[in-house]
């Protein structure tokens, strides 16, 4: 088990989950995933911010919809950035759109609310006192995010203009699988685990992969309804898919993609009671490593 003190300027950092009601997201979270949530909103504050630990460690966050009419949950996915209001900028120089103009956390840091040219939205996190999440990768924790959009070539240039990253198409067991990359992103992670490629060569991971930083969809009419719009989406690394999956359900969630086998990992597809869609799954050893998000 790795702690995270950080991420490098242009990686998916953290991950939260606006609700309607989020003392029942609480609740069902909890026990799906079994972890300890406490509210880190100031009293007099606006609405409830509740993060999530696991053996100690922040690993995500259930929140208040800031706009209280608001009646669907959504999960939402974190990029650092070194400076919000120029990563802000560019955002805009590139086509995207600024939902919410940069504004401060209290003292944990400073974000904005962003979306590509697709409408895909994502937050923006310039960290002070709050440095993302600090566990990733183990059960029961954030372990990757993925782009789902309509426009895969204006997508390809959005990030690749505002955060430097590169679209790699990864081989495993027969299929193909496209990726976000960040050059030097695996040397970051080396630092820490300096045998992150030795594990990943042993696995027979393909060469690049340890730069991998996010998944990479395009969205086609046999997969997703045409009124689904681009988004972001977020995995949770689970020691048994099947189990969590039928848990989710005995909690009043939803399955909308059964387990199934893709590729090196074995996922479900679930929707929690208050409509936020999050997928689940374990790396099956023979295919690629899930290590580029850790």
């Amino acid at each position: 088990m790795l702690d995270r003190d950080g991420y490098p300027a242009g990686v998916p950092c953290w991950v939260d989950t606006t609700q309607p009601d989020p003392d029942a997201a609480v609740a069902f979270y909890g026990t799906l995933f079994g972890w300890d949530l406490e509210d880190r909103m100031p009293a007099d504050g606006p609405g409830h911010y509740y993060v999530a630990q696991l053996h100690g460690r922040d690993v995500a966050a259930i929140g208040s919809q800031p706009d209280p009419t608001a009646t669907s949950a959504v999960w939402n996915t974190y990029i650092w950035v070194e400076d919000v209001d120029a990563s802000a900028t560019a955002v805009q120089a590139a086509g995207g759109a600024v939902l919410a103009a940069p504004f401060d956390v209290l003292d944990a840091g400073r974000m904005a609310v962003c979306a590509d040219p697709a409408g895909a939205a994502f937050c923006l996190w310039e960290a002070r006192g709050h440095r993302g999440a600090q566990l990733v990768n183990e059960p029961g924790t954030w372990n990757f995010s993925d782009l789902n959009t309509r426009d895969p070539e204006g997508a390809a240039h959005f990030y690749g203009d505002v955060f430097g990253w590169e679209v790699n198409a990864f081989e495993a067991e027969g299929q193909s699988f496209p990726m976000f990359c960040r050059e030097g992103y695996g040397d970051f992670l080396e630092q820490r685990d300096p045998e992150l490629r030795h594990r990943q060569a042993e696995q027979e991971a393909p060469a690049g992969f340890e730069d991998v930083i996010a998944g990479f969809v395009t969205m086609t009419s046999d997969q997703f309804p045409d009124d689904v719009p681009s988004h972001w989406h977020v995995t949770f690394a689970v020691d048994d898919p099947d189990a969590i999956a039928e848990k989710a359900t005995d909690l009043g969630g939803t399955v909308v993609a059964p387990p199934f086998d893709a590729g090196p990992v074995r996922m479900a597809v679930l929707v929690d009671p208050q409509g936020a869609v999050f997928t689940v799954g374990k790396y099956q050893p023979g295919g690629t490593s899930t290590d580029a998000q850790s």
